[in-house]
């Protein structure tokens, strides 16, 4: 579970109350007005979690490669291509 600091926590303790909150989670929700509006997060946790969806979008790639689902074209096919679908798609 997320811990959440308060804006009001935020604005009276500064980033001390979110370094303090990242001590036992790799995430902290920020509420405003008791809605949660933004998540931090340490640098390193935010290219862990990119590392992981950069890991996730290659998986995916390779499946897609495994079952024949790519075309082979060139630039200007694509190109071509692209174009059809954009107006299609008005």
């Amino acid at each position: 579970m997320v811990g959440t600091v308060a804006a009001n926590d935020l604005k009276t303790k500064g980033i001390k109350a979110i370094e303090d909150a990242l001590l036992n989670q790799p995430e902290v929700a920020l509420s405003v007005r008791g809605q949660v509006k933004y998540v931090v997060m340490s640098q390193e946790h935010y290219h862990y979690l990119r590392e992981c969806e950069l890991e996730a979008a290659l998986a995916e790639s390779r499946a897609d490669l495994a079952e024949g689902r790519f075309v082979k074209e060139t630039v200007a096919q694509h190109v071509k291509r692209l174009k059809q679908i954009n107006k299609a798609a008005k």
